[in-house]
């Protein structure tokens, strides 16, 4: 295939999943404010994804950790790349079904490192990066921000101990339009920057840009522009999950959440972390459970998503991976790459559709008996 050609194809499909990280991700701003009435369910995704585009603008250092620091530029090409995205963008859309919050910046990381070795070994790529930036952090955030939440939890009962309860409900329903608004502008610094750092990695990897260069103008406005737009369409299913299935969620909870997860996901971008702000937000909002009296915290949901999470990362290679050794074959394999991935990705949708969730319906409490894998289906 000529070279121009896939790295415009590289450029869509990494836009592509820039749309499923954004509604993917909804839920990590939106969840808890939706779940306590502080904002309409279509106000909120308007707002986060309006706000998803200005982050975009903010911070590039998360994109240069991905163009430069994550896989050895020089030894793969457009065509590892497309293939990386798919293993992400399919793990998105599987986790997007069952209703679990997983990572899309781990399925990204995973699809690339699982393409990369197929392609050019494991020296391809750093792993002392990958240490450092990914692995580290997704241990270390959820724990951080959970503790945050629980103490700020805390101070904002005690310190509202004695006010009426339909004026702390009103101030910090106020207070969560803010806070949920910071953490949508936090996730516009983080997650956009994710697929300027793969189009940049791309075309330095076509010979475009040279080694090391920053995100071209066009790139930030596209990536912020997709991000946003997936936003803007409702990540129904996980905002059920994170507002409903955690714990009932009250107003001083949603605002100690939403202020945590801002707050680590805008130090973590400065610092050029390549941070999940899907662990961020909801270790903030089982910490925003355990910080109240007498609330009913779902720890077998945690459970869940734990087992999510430490799969992303292989299993998203391992689909990368296999899609790397069909792409590799040559024009016909990358073909039957980019079908099958359509196939795949149009069958979950029709799965979704049977038992849709939408913004009419995501403040429903699901029954005992629900899974986020039988809601799905």
């Amino acid at each position: 295939m000529d070279l121009s050609v896939i790295v415009v194809v590289v450029i869509v499909t990494a836009l592509l999943f820039d749309f499923t990280n954004g509604f993917h991700d909804t839920a990590n701003a939106m969840a808890t404010s939706i779940a306590t009435g502080a904002l309409p369910p279509k106000v909120a995704v308007a707002i986060a994804g309006a706000l998803n585009l200005v982050g975009a603008f903010l911070s590039v250092e998360v994109a240069k950790t991905i163009s430069s620091g994550l896989v050895d530029e020089t030894r793969i090409g457009p065509t590892v790349i497309f293939a990386g995205l798919i293993g992400a963008i399919m793990w998105n859309l599987l986790t997007w079904l069952i209703g679990l919050p997983s990572s899309s910046s781990h399925a990204l990381f995973g699809g690339l490192i699982g393409a990369s070795i197929v392609a050019a070994g494991t020296d391809a790529v750093q792993f002392g990066a990958l240490l450092t930036k990914v692995v580290l952090p997704a241990v270390i955030s959820p724990i951080l921000a959970g503790i945050i939440t629980m103490i700020c939890t805390i101070i904002a009962y005690r310190s509202t101990a004695r006010a009426d309860d339909g004026t702390i409900k009103k101030g910090f329903k106020a207070g969560q339009i803010v806070s949920a608004s910071m953490v949508a502008l936090a996730h516009g610094t983080s997650d956009a920057q994710k697929t300027m750092g793969v189009i940049t990695l791309t075309l330095i990897t076509a010979g475009a840009l040279p080694a090391n260069a920053s995100p071209p103008f066009w790139v930030i406005l596209s990536a912020g522009l997709a991000i946003a737009l997936g936003t803007y369409t409702g990540g129904w299913r996980i905002i059920r999950t994170l507002g409903k299935r955690v714990s009932e969620i009250e107003t001083p909870q949603g605002f100690a959440a939403e202020t945590s997860t801002a707050a680590v996901i805008l130090a973590s971008s400065h610092l050029g972390f390549a941070l999940s702000t899907t662990q961020v937000a909801t270790g903030a909002i089982f910490g925003a459970g355990a910080g109240r009296k007498a609330a009913n915290v779902q720890w077998s949901v945690a459970g869940q998503m734990v087992v999510a999470w430490v799969l992303t990362l292989p299993a998203a290679g391992a689909v990368g991976a296999v899609a790397a050794y069909v792409a590799g074959t040559g024009t016909l394999g990358t073909v039957i790459v980019a079908l099958v991935g359509v196939a795949i990705g149009g069958g979950i949708y029709a799965a979704s559709r049977r038992r849709p969730v939408d913004a009419k319906n995501v403040n429903d409490v699901p029954s005992a008996s629900d899974t986020p894998v039988a809601a799905a289906v």
